[in-house]
């Protein structure tokens, strides 16, 4: 059985991931979720598969180099799948050193103690070991309006907020050890998700929640920052293809092909919820477009992000299936249908949840 020792499962990405992986695999493969419960990390998102035989949950912090040694030493791990990272561009504005500690040395952490329980005694690795370090379009900058601009592999390094300088710090980290050690790694630069399970303080989520309770729409500038919008779950198999076929040692883009400003997205989900919400829902008088607000813009914000997947869909044969207009309503509906879990993500309770779950273990 295959052991795979996913960072940051209780997340949004990475609780998707995991319920991707055994919604595909089912008792073919043992998965390790090692998560430190930060504000965006949520084991409710994952309360459907915590009884699991071949699931295991670890509360640790992946700069903690003895905590992830100790998982190293007493598993046989195949996969790392390497999600943990602070994501949030606003936050790092006011706290970058949280970030470089976080997705900078942590990643260096991870790197380490897979080395050293991967390496062989003539500096070759194990067979079939593979690490993949999830990152981000946003390490590429910002791109020009221009419809034939995309970010390629290619493209240069030039992140632009603290966030995206740590992210781009962690890959080139990732990138040094494969060209250093040829250790076994590949690299991702995704596009925005969206889906289930998204913390509220994102743009769709936190839209859905604002409009539903009568709150302002915070809308940056003038609003027509674009960005790419793909789904969880397409990013998930995206995700499993690049572990399973992708070639060591490279990058690949996964982009969505769904480029939209940010107003049209806040358009695009008023227009939605009014759709859906029934008449006799008393929230539906709330959603409106007068609830829009325009504020002062982000320190650096990016104009424009849109990645091209050519490679990923010429050696892997991925694709994003998953059509905005399509994707946008399920996730509206899943957050509709788990208006509690949007309660205690707001109020803070979801993180009670670990200590009645897991006092004891």
């Amino acid at each position: 059985m295959r052991t795979y020792l996913v960072t940051g499962g209780a997340g949004f990405i990475g609780s998707n991931y995991i319920h991707y992986m055994f919604d595909k695999y089912d008792n073919d493969i043992r998965i390790i979720n090692v998560d430190k419960l930060t504000y965006a990390g949520n084991l409710e998102n994952l309360k459907d598969i915590e009884n699991r035989d071949n699931y295991t949950f670890i509360k640790a912090d992946i700069c903690d180099k003895d905590a992830i040694s100790k998982i190293f030493a007493e598993n046989d791990i195949d996969r790392v799948v390497h999600f943990a990272a602070e994501s949030h561009v606003d936050r790092s504005i006011k706290n970058p050193e949280v970030f470089v500690q976080t997705n900078v040395l942590g990643t260096a952490v991870m790197l380490n103690c897979a080395k050293a329980a991967w390496e062989q005694e003539d500096g070759s690795f194990k067979e079939g070991k593979k690490f993949l370090h999830v990152s981000t379009d946003e390490v590429y900058g910002s791109l020009p309006e221009d419809p034939d601009a995309y970010f390629y592999e290619t493209t240069p390094i030039d992140p632009h907020s603290p966030y995206s300088a740590s992210k781009a710090s962690s890959d080139m980290l990732v990138k040094a050890y494969i060209d250093t050690y040829h250790f076994p790694a590949n690299i991702t630069n995704c596009s925005n998700n969206y889906g289930p399970y998204q913390f509220p303080e994102k743009l769709i989520p936190l839209i859905i929640n604002n409009a539903l309770s009568g709150k302002n729409l915070p809308v940056y500038g003038d609003g027509k920052n674009v960005r790419d919008w793909l789904y969880v779950m397409d990013h998930a198999k995206a995700i499993d293809m690049v572990q399973e076929e992708g070639v060591l040692g490279q990058r690949y883009n996964i982009g969505g092909h769904n480029e939209k400003q940010n107003i049209e997205i806040i358009e695009i989900i008023l227009d939605t919820l009014q759709e859906l919400l029934p008449d006799s829902d008393p929230r539906k008088a709330n959603v409106s477009r007068n609830l829009i607000t325009y504020v002062t813009d982000r320190k650096g914000h990016d104009r424009r992000y849109a990645i091209a997947p050519d490679k990923i869909k010429a050696d892997l044969g991925w694709f994003p299936e998953t059509m905005f207009k399509d994707g946008i309503r399920l996730t509206i509906k899943w957050y509709l249908e788990n208006e509690e879990w949007m309660k205690r993500v707001t109020s803070g309770d979801y993180q009670k949840y670990y200590d009645s779950m897991y006092a004891g273990r």
